[in-house]
């Protein structure tokens, strides 16, 4: 599992026009998985991702959380997370888990941190348009084969 991290003003995802998601201060989250992933793997990969102390302190230091800053997550799968481009120059995407596999787990992290934290989603396979205010900037990759 992949998730790539934008510290965020403010974002939305649109869908066909419409804005179906929107948040303000807190994470942008780009959410891919491959073939070995599970819910045990998703479970840390969330704990990792809303303790990571990327917000700034007081002293101007990345001290604190998004659950220390009171934010929100936008949630946008991105099967592209997955992409191999070491032959050739068409990416390859065979490492990415099958869609109907993806989608289950995708539900089942967006769940998970609706628990936890305000969570707006996109809707996974759909043509969408992201709008990302990327405050710091801020970029973060977490890769689940270097942390669980």
């Amino acid at each position: 599992m992949r998730i790539l991290i934008q510290r965020s003003g403010n974002s939305k995802v649109t869908i066909d026009g419409k804005v179906n998601g929107k948040i303000d201060k807190g994470y942008v989250l780009f959410v891919g998985f491959t073939e070995t992933d599970n819910e045990k793997i998703v479970d840390k990969m969330i704990s990792k991702t809303i303790n990571l102390r990327i917000f700034e302190d007081e002293n101007g230091k990345m001290n604190k959380s998004i659950l220390d800053i009171g934010g929100s997550i936008l949630s946008i799968s991105q099967f592209t997370l997955y992409a191999n481009c070491k032959e050739g120059r068409r990416p390859s995407f065979v490492s990415a888990m099958a869609p109907n596999e993806a989608t289950k787990l995708y539900d089942y992290f967006n769940q998970e941190l609706k628990k936890i934290i305000h969570t707006e989603t996109g809707i996974f396979g759909a043509d969408m348009k992201v709008e990302i205010y990327n405050d710091g900037p801020a970029t973060i990759l977490l890769d689940s084969n270097d942390i669980c």
